[in-house]
């Protein structure tokens, strides 16, 4: 903090609260020589100390995620230990410990270390783990807990974010990431290891004589390929025009190049070209800022080999290959068209619909899932289909979770699932977005539309016309790391408090609570429940059929504002979303 600034009581006691934490670590022969040394660099550097020291690295929802380094609020070995011996006691606490737990890493910094101290602690409790012996995308983890018979599985990745980043996710049995009552309860045990020295480990030759310490054999990348196959819809149609997309394919450095290149070559997308800088797996993801494929900076060196290879589509994977973007030739305008999420998810939708539909296996109860905060159109293309539209909040949990619920309930059967960051799910093999099957899926799409002299640039312009201009936006503030938290909760709890009612010159016709459960009516004042989980998420609803949605970060510092609209035409879309934009944001100051 710079010379003249006074901090208050509060701020004083927790950098003295840091401090005292930060002599711990230097102190403890519990903790590592390596972990000393870097603390030895910033000692006296009291920012840095609270930094690092401020809190424990909380454990959400989704898991753990955080900068990589020493101390309490950083990901390091003895984080992923207390987390994984938390979760050890709660699988213990369930008897669920003799099927036991799958384990993947993705290509980032220490992802192969804290798989293993993940896996060296489930042994030491007592429990087996299966451990993919080098890196895997997310998706297959999903596959493997369910096609292995597992409690639970563990994926060592932080997704999308930048090379200073690792994290923690947590599966179920189902295969799908935990989501309530099971999150909380896992969070309680977490939070109840308070001391590093009390988590249980041994070393990875004991776990393995004593058989808790198993690797994955190849037999699951096998059965993961062949469920994938599964889902093309129009064999003959590959078998003609396959080899004529030309196809560019980036992995980002993560986890994607063998597998998605492998599906692509078996389906007979022979011309595909990769990005050699970025196609070995690399923790530092040296060519890009971040490796995020909703990030357009990220396509640069893609987009690059396109123009030189004159190609279709351009793909791109993050490092744990759950996100798929897409870039694709636009023969009208020149170069290529950028595609989110919403409308990745709504060419695939309406690819497996139409095929389904046009080849008799569209089934009469099928339901497409979304979540609360993706793109309006599916609920439009899914209404001319004479299908259900069922929104979940905001993670692909839920949407895996949906899916469990359909196979009990028998009211709908799943048939494609989407979300507005970039990850959709076309089959039930898994409970996790998957860009592997996206990629293969969204190819196969576009050898269709070719055969019938058409590109996808055209295709999703016939799905503006068909449906209305649906346009959507995201916009993410970053607070500061030290209560980032708090600031977050503090600004939507200031809204909840004085809900607008007007917003952008439009009146709010909604307004949901998920926190507490309320979807009120405006003008009537009529109050009804929203029907699903609760969460600190605020939710509103425009005359003119424009929305926007406000939450908190599970796992950063981080509040998020969502929005989208409809307008008559592309630039009135653009015009009107830009406007309801910059009022949510004013909201929050």
């Amino acid at each position: 903090m710079p010379n003249g600034i006074k901090r208050t009581k509060q701020e004083r006691n927790r950098i003295m609260n840091a401090k005292e934490m930060f002599r711990v670590w230097m102190d403890d022969p519990y903790y590592d020589d390596a972990t000393k040394a870097e603390l030895k660099e910033i000692e006296g550097n009291d920012m840095e100390i609270e930094a690092r020291f401020c809190r424990s690295l909380s454990f959400g929802t989704g898991g753990l995620r955080g900068i990589l380094g020493a101390g309490t609020n950083r990901m390091n070995i003895y984080t992923v230990r207390k987390a994984t011996q938390g979760l050890a006691e709660y699988i213990l606490e369930q008897k669920a410990e003799k099927k036991g737990v799958a384990i993947a890493f993705d290509s980032r910094n220490m992802s192969l270390e804290f798989a293993e101290e993940a896996a060296l602690t489930l042994a030491a409790n007592k429990i087996r783990a299966y451990v993919f012996p080098s890196l895997r995308p997310t998706p297959m983890l999903s596959f493997a807990v369910r096609e292995l018979g597992c409690t639970a599985g563990i994926v060592i990745t932080a997704s999308h974010n930048p090379k200073e980043y690792n994290g923690y996710k947590v599966y179920w049995e189902d295969g799908g990431q935990i989501t309530a009552p099971k999150d909380r309860e896992i969070i309680e045990k977490v939070n109840a290891v308070t001391e590093d020295a009390a988590v249980r480990t041994m070393t990875k030759d004991e776990a393995k004589a004593l058989g808790f310490y198993c690797e994955i054999g190849s037999e699951i990348d096998e059965k993961y390929y062949e469920a994938l196959k599964k889902l093309v819809l129009c064999p003959e149609v590959l078998h003609r025009e396959a080899a004529n997309i030309k196809i560019v394919y980036t992995p980002l450095n993560g986890t994607g190049s063998l597998p998605v290149q492998r599906m692509l070559k078996e389906l007979g997308f022979t011309q595909t070209a990769v990005v050699r800088e970025q196609e070995m797996p690399d923790g530092n993801f040296s060519t890009v800022a971040s490796p995020n494929p909703e990030d357009t900076k990220a396509f640069a060196l893609a987009l690059e080999l396109a123009e030189e290879t004159d190609a279709d589509l351009v793909l791109a994977t993050d490092p744990d290959a759950d996100r798929l973007g897409m870039y694709a030739k636009d023969t009208a305008a020149g170069g290529y068209a950028a595609f989110t999420g919403n409308m990745i998810g709504m060419l695939i939708l309406d690819y497996i619909v139409s095929r389904k539909k046009e080849n008799g296996t569209l089934p009469a109860d099928g339901a497409v899932v979304t979540t609360i905060v993706s793109g309006k159109m599916a609920k439009e293309l899914v209404k001319a289909y004479g299908m259900t539209l069922v929104e979940t909040l905001t993670g692909f949990k839920y949407i895996g979770e949906q899916i469990g619920r359909f196979e009990r309930e028998g009211r709908y059967r799943y048939v494609f699932g989407y979300e507005e960051s970039y990850g959709c799910l076309a089959g039930t093999y898994a409970r996790d977005k998957d860009a592997v099957s996206a990629a293969s899926v969204l190819c196969e799409a576009a050898a269709y539309w070719k055969s019938l002299h058409m590109t996808l640039v055209e295709r999703m312009e016939q799905l503006y016309e068909m449906y209305g201009y649906f346009k959507e936006d995201l916009r993410t503030v970053k607070l500061k790391e030290t209560d980032g938290v708090k600031q977050a909760a503090e600004i939507i709890e200031g809204i909840r408090n004085r809900i607008p009612k007007q917003v952008c010159g439009q009146n709010v016709t909604e307004f949901r609570d998920y926190r507490e459960d309320l979807r009120l009516h405006m003008a009537s004042g009529k109050r009804t429940k929203t029907g699903l989980p609760k969460s600190n998420v605020l939710y509103f609803e425009l005359e003119d059929a424009s929305w926007f949605c406000i939450r908190p970060s599970g796992t950063e510092p981080k509040i998020k504002f969502y929005a989208g609209v409809k307008g008559s035409s592309h630039t009135d879309a653009d015009e009107k979303l830009q406007a309801l934009m910059e009022a949510v944001e004013r909201l929050a100051t």
